[in-house]
């Protein structure tokens, strides 16, 4: 599967736009993750345990766009974006979302 965040992609053409298309992931730290995160960012700097879960969330998002693209009959999702949102204190949303279409050569 193709994913690209531009409107096409280079040496090919949309012969045919299935519609919108998404994968949604919702984590929750763990209770020792978030103690963890919570006095490093005492001392500031990055949070490597929200940075993992982002990262991991992210692509699990994309998985399931594609999957999802898959089960439509495209090949390809043009337009990908993410989105991402608090849920309550400790939970963290990532929604991966696009266009799915079918590409052919030119």
């Amino acid at each position: 599967m193709i994913v690209v965040t531009t409107e096409g992609v280079a040496g090919y053409h949309i012969a045919k736009s299935h519609g919108q298309v998404y994968g949604v992931v919702v984590r929750s730290r763990g209770l020792g993750g978030n103690i963890l995160a919570g006095l490093r960012s005492l001392v500031g700097g990055e949070i490597h345990e929200y940075t993992a879960m982002v990262e991991d969330s992210r692509r699990q998002a994309i998985d399931r766009m594609s999957e999802n693209a898959t089960t439509m009959g495209a090949n390809a999702v043009v337009r990908m974006m993410f989105d991402s949102s608090e849920m309550g204190t400790a939970m963290n949303e990532v929604v991966a979302y696009g266009t799915a279409v079918t590409i052919e050569p030119d």
